[in-house]
């Protein structure tokens, strides 16, 4: 990949789209607002290929060549979530099918089986012309394979015929299957690979835990086939990406991150109150509220690659349909730009530039509304594009710093969504009890805590410490102790031998590992494991537990004199039972039953120690557990609305970014002498109004 001289900075395009041609006037105002990079394309497979083995290619090519002029680089995309209405009469074989059997109709998008030899036959005839058309226009930097890949798990019937010998495979025999499986309960041991049930009945965890690690096979499978494709025609120079979409249901981020050249998250957020502080409105929705879900959305998607990364979709103006409309306060379109970037974003990109004026999608805010006229929208952007252009270099290659690392773990996300610790509904038989957001749940109360508490988080995934079905290490514990020396396993359910035996080593080697509820409980197939809990760490951990129970309520909590906890601390949904032996008692409560049992310990283990927390913490509890955990932070603790990232850019520099989350404008008192990365005035404090942002630099 060439070297960025800025944060590239745009939006998707579609010029197919826009009823009436409006190609000038649009890259102009691009050009005006200092935007450099369109993505194009990815949506339109009907307008490459109107019908079948009729191509036409050369609809983009005035896009491409006006974007060239005004100094604006393309990145292509390439059009298979979205199949022509010819594809599927021709081979209705396609279709793909949802857990009940029944067929996706036509009409959305993704309604195709991606591993059908049908549809890759076709859609790699697609992607061949277009990037053989395409890949030396000068304007093109970059190609995006699929789009949100993993939106659906796959029932038909070639991807279970799959997964039946995906099993064979594996397990060899099906007495094998049946062992490890433990199928004798509920009488449901294998005779021959032909018994294997339809997954669309199935309510055995061992059995989903494989189906959800060969569904994000098959979409690992279809980038890696995509790639290959494309990067047999494109020039070396030109990167390849992919939208990700986090969380989805057949997706694996850990793993097909492998397969990019530069990760891409699409990060949608609230605007207006759900970006406030102290206390962010928090509707649900499938898109996130609160700065700490800004800040927690960019560190995952760095984690893709530990490395920087491109925002491909982020609000362009409010988030939802017809009936869910709110664009942000002023400022707030670049308090999201520049927290993302300070968390190693390198790439800004807004869905979309035009509102639709037709579509599924017609009220998804844009840069240009309705009427294709610039407004305020437009000018707020202008005036970030103008920001960045001005920072150039001194803001990319960021390495974000970090005071503690969370240990992400998709395996466990899918465990817990099988068997989660906490539902919204009580009433749901309890062999059909789901919830998805579990342990994204779990995760996001720690880091809310640390977040509050004015701590940076670094996420790793499992399967980059080591190779998950072999158990080698990927990164030796004892070097990763030297530079993330706090280690959080919180909602880590599915652990392999391997997984554990590296968290051993990595507390001999002198790291801090605090473990979280639902830790190691289970094994790699989701089997409850048969040694005490913490599974393989007790002994190090000098506290094990037996029993846990969900709460009905929240439970106050009391700290110690080693660990004072902030005032409506509390534990919330879930206790670990925890029993100490030599460890040190941290938190506790006053509950007539659950006061027998620490809430928090801690125990010094090889050259290090092991901290387990036996709940759910509210975020005045799970910011205490920072306290503790981390020295003071010096930045933002006497500012309530105030939060504070910070990075190190490519040129060694060190970068503090100041946000003040509220319409209360504050002024902030430096703990270190720093500059302006605007103009180089030297600050002792920064004045930060309504929604605002100060960019500086440590001063030499």
């Amino acid at each position: 990949m060439p070297k960025q001289k800025s944060v590239l900075f745009g939006s998707a395009y579609y010029a197919e789209y826009q009823p009436t041609p409006h190609l000038s006037q649009d890259m102009q105002l691009m050009h005006d607002a200092h935007m450099n990079v369109i993505r194009v394309g990815e949506g339109s497979w009907t307008h490459w290929e109107p019908e079948d083995g009729h191509f036409s290619l050369d609809w983009l090519e005035p896009v491409l060549d006006k974007a060239q002029e005004n100094g604006i680089n393309v990145i292509i995309g390439v059009p298979t979530f979205s199949i022509p209405q010819w594809l599927v009469r021709k081979y209705p074989e396609i279709a793909l099918h949802d857990e009940n059997g029944n067929p996706h109709y036509f009409g959305s998008r993704e309604e195709h089986s991606l591993s059908h030899p049908v549809f890759r036959y076709y859609a790699e005839r697609v992607i061949r012309k277009i990037v053989e058309r395409y890949a030396n226009h000068p304007a093109v930097i970059g190609w995006q394979l699929h789009n949100e890949p993993g939106l659906f798990q796959n029932y038909s019937h070639d991807v279970f015929e799959g997964f039946k010998d995906y099993l064979r495979h594996k397990y060899q025999t099906v007495e094998n299957l049946n062992k490890e499986w433990g199928l004798v309960y509920w009488s449901h041991e294998l005779s021959t690979w032909d018994d294997l049930w339809k997954p669309e009945g199935n309510a055995q965890p061992q059995y989903d835990i494989e189906w959800r690690r060969y569904q994000a096979s098959l979409t690992d499978d279809l980038l890696k086939w995509q790639r290959s494709v494309i990067r047999s025609i494109a020039p070396a120079n030109q990167f390849i990406t992919v939208n990700v979409a986090l969380d989805r249901s057949a997706f694996d981020e850990g793993v097909s991150g492998k397969q990019l050249d530069v990760a891409s998250t699409d990060l949608y957020f609230h605007m207006q109150d759900g970006m406030k502080l102290p206390n962010p409105d928090t509707p649900k929705s499938w898109f996130v509220s609160g700065p700490s879900q800004l800040a927690l959305q960019a560190d995952r998607s760095y984690a893709i690659k530990q490395q920087p990364y491109y925002v491909a979709e982020t609000d362009g103006g409010p988030i939802g349909g017809a009936g869910d409309n709110y664009p942000g306060y002023h400022g707030q379109w670049r308090q999201a730009a520049w927290q993302f970037i300070s968390r190693g974003a390198e790439m800004i990109e807004y869905w979309q530039w035009q509102q639709l004026h037709f579509g599924t999608e017609t009220y998804w805010g844009s840069v240009i509304p309705h009427d294709r006229k610039p407004g305020r929208v437009y000018r707020e952007v202008s005036e970030l594009g103008k920001e960045l252009s001005e920072a150039g270099s001194e803001v990319l290659d960021l390495k974000p710093d970090f005071d503690i690392t969370i240990l992400d773990s998709v395996e466990s996300r899918w465990g817990l969504s099988f068997e989660p610790y906490t539902s919204e509904d009580a009433t749901m038989d309890p062999h059909k009890m789901r919830n998805p957001e579990a342990y994204n749940h779990m995760i996001a109360a720690f880091y809310k805590g640390a977040f509050i508490s004015g701590k940076q988080v670094n996420f790793i995934h499992d399967s980059q410490l080591l190779n998950l079905e072999s158990g080698e290490f990927v990164i030796d514990p004892a070097d990763f102790v030297t530079t993330h020396p706090v280690l959080l396993a919180a909602g880590i359910y599915i652990t392999s031998d391997g997984l554990l035996n590296w968290l051993r080593k990595y507390v001999e080697a002198g790291g801090h590992l605090i473990l979280g509820p639902k830790s190691t409980y289970a094994d790699s197939l989701a089997r409850a494991r048969l040694e005490t809990k913490p599974a393989k760490l007790d002994d190090y951990a000098g506290t094990s537990y037996q029993e846990f129970s969900n709460l009905r309520r929240k439970v106050a909590v009391n700290g110690t004199d080693s660990m004072p906890v902030r005032e409506g601390s509390a534990a919330t949904e879930w206790i670990d039972c925890l029993e100490k032996k030599d460890s040190t008692v941290l938190a506790t409560s006053d509950d007539p039953h659950f006061k027998q049992f620490p809430l928090m310990t801690t125990s010094e283990a090889g050259k290090g120690r092991v901290t387990m927390i036996g709940t759910v913490p509210n975020k005045e509890l799970a910011a205490s557990i920072f306290d503790y955990l981390l020295s003071k932070d010096t930045w933002t603790a006497n500012y309530e609305t105030v939060t504070h990232s910070s990075a190190v850019n490519g040129k060694g520099e060190h970068l503090h970014f100041l946000f003040n989350w509220n319409w209360k404008p504050v002024t902030v008192k430096l703990p270190e002498p720093c500059v302006a990365l605007k103009d180089g005035e030297k600050l002792t404090s920064v004045n930060l109004h309504a929604w605002d942002v100060v960019v500086l630099k440590a001063q030499e």
